[in-house]
């Protein structure tokens, strides 16, 4: 019969799955030769050639730059000690004594900067793609400076999956190329390890946990477009396509996209987009918008694009609505019969409005915007009609009160008859209604034309 394993060996197999869990070694700086010397740029060195001998013995060296084609070597000065002040990269290289032109000591130089601590980003285009872990540099890294990335399944004995980085100049970062083999479950968290190094150091970055679903980025959508919709002065249409490296035969983008008229500075965002296009209804009238929009995977999974690049468009405008640069400020509004509303002058909009120099942002609204001057003339009115009013009432009582006094004479006495000095007109029962005809008044006789009296018969 078999004997149960010992404690002993429970340990050992303990030990054993967690070297193999615990994923790559310590991050040291790179193998270096035994006559290599390091030092920080900015630095000052002195190079010996020997430590005792003659003293009348001429002592020369030279320096192979690093990277010199052909072996080409350059002359420094001569003497025992060589110093060097204010280490540069460009110093990097092999320095050699000589004594009568026979080599004595060689020594390798290495100028570097310990390499900064990196910082992982994972990401994923699509979910047939693989995953990209990049991290940016805030300054160049010394030429003999390497990354390197380990990936391997979490709570797992397997050995990590070693992959070389490539630096960008350009952009300033490193970049690791992950691979995803088909039918890898999305939803299995994975351990991303990071070391960089040179000759002066080396440096780990945080351990990263991460999904396959949780690292999706889709790049931004292309070809935004804005356009105006006839005979329609306040709505935009948006039009743009999915990045060329998400395949929506699979799986769908839901966007987001937000606007602005030119002179705000606060974008409005709309979300939950399915579909390829949007229209604005909200736009405003005359001024050019700026749009963007950015994706999503349709569940929601992994984060948010960039934002695609800035697309501008101005609304509709009648033709017939042109003014002239000096007009007024178009600030009109729809109203519920289909007309707009008013059109307000430049006088109201302040000057920086006027110059265009202000980003404020001036809504459209319903109620007209009164001049101080209107405000004062109504007040003033105002003030003077209550001063008459309260004029009136105080004479008033003034009177009153003078007719309730006793020795107040009664009403009528005093007061003077009004005699008629013509003497009164009859009754209209007196009156003919019809007066007799008037007899004609004799007149003259003017015989201005004799021949009709002498005319013969």
């Amino acid at each position: 019969m078999a004997r149960p394993p010992g404690p002993l060996l429970h340990v050992a197999l303990l030990l054993i799955a967690a070297a193999a869990a615990a994923g790559p070694g310590p991050c040291g700086p790179a193998g270096l030769s035994w006559d290599t010397v390091v030092r920080r740029p900015g630095a000052n060195i002195t190079l010996t050639c020997q430590d005792k001998g003659p003293a009348n013995v001429t002592v020369s060296w030279q320096v192979e730059e690093r990277g010199a084609a052909g072996g080409r070597s350059r002359r420094l000065a001569e003497g025992n000690a060589l110093l060097l002040r204010q280490l540069r990269y460009e110093d990097s290289g092999r320095y050699s004594c000589y004594v009568g032109g026979r080599p004595l000591r060689s020594l390798r130089l290495l100028v570097e900067e310990p390499p900064e601590t990196p910082r992982v980003f994972c990401y994923r285009r699509s979910h047939d793609k693989d995953v990209l872990c990049e991290w940016p540099l805030r300054a160049k890294p010394s030429p003999g400076t390497q990354a390197m990335l380990w990936v391997k399944r979490r709570f797992t004995a397997e050995n990590a999956t070693e992959q070389r980085c490539r630096y960008f100049s350009k952009a300033r970062k490193f970049v690791c190329r992950v691979k995803v083999p088909p039918g890898a479950d999305d939803t299995k968290p994975l351990v991303v390890s990071t070391c960089v190094n040179n000759g002066a150091g080396g440096s780990a970055g945080e351990d990263r946990i991460i999904t396959l679903s949780s690292v999706l980025k889709p790049d931004p959508p292309l070809n935004v477009t804005v356009e105006a919709l006839e005979k329609a002065p306040q709505r935009l249409r948006v039009n743009w396509s999915y990045p060329s490296s998400w395949d929506p035969r699979f799986y769908w983008l839901h966007f987001q996209v937000r606007y602005r008229p030119e002179p705000a500075q606060t974008f409005t965002e709309v979300d939950q987009v399915m579909t390829t296009w949007l229209d604005i209804h909200d736009a405003w009238r005359g001024m050019r918008h700026v749009v963007q929009v950015r994706a999503r995977e349709e569940f929601g999974h992994g984060a948010w694009s960039e934002w695609s690049r800035e697309a501008v468009g101005t609304p509709w405008t009648d033709p017939r609505d042109l003014t002239s640069e000096m007009g007024p400020f178009s600030s009109e509004f729809p109203m519920d019969d289909g007309s707009y509303g008013v059109t307000l002058p430049p006088e109201l909009f302040g000057e920086d409005a006027a110059n265009g120099t202000d980003g404020a942002v001036v809504e459209a609204s319903a109620r007209l915007v009164a001049s101080p001057y209107a405000f004062l003339v109504a007040g003033g009115s105002l003030l003077l009609g209550i001063a008459l009013f309260i004029a009136i009432v105080v004479r008033y009582k003034q009177t009153w009160r003078m007719g309730r006094r006793p020795g107040a004479k009664p009403e009528g006495e005093g007061q003077h008859v009004l005699v008629p000095l013509a003497p009164p007109s009859p009754p209209h029962s007196e009156t003919p209604l019809l007066f007799p005809p008037a007899p004609l008044a004799p007149r003259a006789l003017h015989i201005t034309n004799l021949d009709y009296f002498f005319s013969r018969q």
